[in-house]
């Protein structure tokens, strides 16, 4: 059976979103049962020249719903990036997670060779769909979660592969 760009992109974002909202949970109880401020944990880096909690989760969003919008030939939403609390980023992930339930396999016939461009930073980057998937989209999603939950377990809170696996 082959694996379809669908199954291989959304519901892998969604689980793995979903899993990310129970690790900012736990943070947010962790700060609150520990007496430390929350705003400490969101802005929490693992080295100066890194990204912020708050931003590896927003970029995390970003490229699930940016991947499975433009795999289904789509333009994806935009949101603005002003999260600074664990409610805000857990509601941010929620509406990602919605948002990618409003795809349908049907949408992602022909994925595999639809052109993906992005333009970042001045530079255009061309891709074909599965290299986009595979190659790019994947791979960053799962950096920022990982970072994520690296800076999560770097400030303490009590969080193990388990969590970030989710239930199998």
């Amino acid at each position: 059976m082959k694996l379809s760009m669908y199954a291989a992109s959304v519901p892998v974002f969604s689980r793995q979103l979903t899993n990310l909202r129970s690790i900012l949970e736990k943070a947010s109880a962790h700060a609150e049962q520990r007496k430390i401020d929350p705003a400490v944990l969101v802005a929490g880096r693992l080295f100066p020249d890194m990204l912020p909690l708050s931003k590896q989760v927003q970029i995390a969003t970003d490229h699930a719903k940016g991947a499975a919008a433009r795999l289904a030939g789509l333009e994806p939403p935009k949101y603005e990036d002003t999260e600074t609390t664990f409610a805000e980023l857990i509601a941010r992930i929620a509406k990602t997670i919605a948002y990618l339930e409003t795809f349908s396999a049907i949408q992602f016939e022909g994925a595999d060779e639809r052109t993906v461009t992005l333009t970042m930073r001045g530079n255009t980057l061309t891709f074909g769909g599965t290299e986009y998937l595979v190659g790019y989209a994947l791979p960053n999603f799962y950096f920022h979660v990982t970072t994520a939950y690296a800076i999560l377990r770097h400030g303490g809170v009590e969080i193990g592969k388990g969590d970030f696996l989710g239930k199998v």
